[in-house]
């Protein structure tokens, strides 16, 4: 069974991984070509704001999936996989505002800045740091 579960986790990852390689056919998002020329005067794009909402609540979405599908199968603790799924949400919900407010004023806030507001809109870096704290939380409960 802990064969099975490792499958799974490699699965999860690698969800992650095609959200990431397939961003540019699935998912409309006008400033990835942007960010990708990596210059601060480069031409603010045209975009409409429904479908950009749209893609990166569902993009969201997709790389909440797979960051639960992998902390449930490494840890097997439904209450710590809610606790991640939680923490991802409070970040989603803290960035992507502020990145929203990045674009209303066309990056103006500073460039850098809206480039990493939108590292965390887009992937799952919190699930970096949660699962490190897990492993932590894991070695300090006392064993039964």
């Amino acid at each position: 069974m802990k064969v099975l579960n490792w499958v799974i986790v490699a699965l999860g990852i690698f969800g992650l991984i095609s959200v990431r390689m397939l961003e540019s056919k699935i998912f409309y998002d006008p400033f990835l070509e942007f960010f990708h020329i990596a210059d601060k005067n480069a031409h603010f794009p045209d975009f409409y704001w429904l479908p950009l909402i749209g893609n990166y609540t569902f993009r969201f979405a997709l790389n909440l999936l797979f960051s639960a599908v992998i902390v449930h199968f490494i840890f097997k603790n439904k209450r710590w996989t809610v606790q991640a799924v939680v923490l991802l949400a409070i970040v989603f919900a803290i960035t992507f505002p502020v990145y929203l407010y990045c674009i209303h004023t066309k990056f103006e806030i500073g460039y850098l800045f809206s480039f990493y507001m939108r590292r965390f809109v887009i992937q799952p870096l919190t699930l970096l740091l949660i699962i490190p704290l897990f492993y932590y939380r894991k070695k300090q409960l006392p064993r039964v």
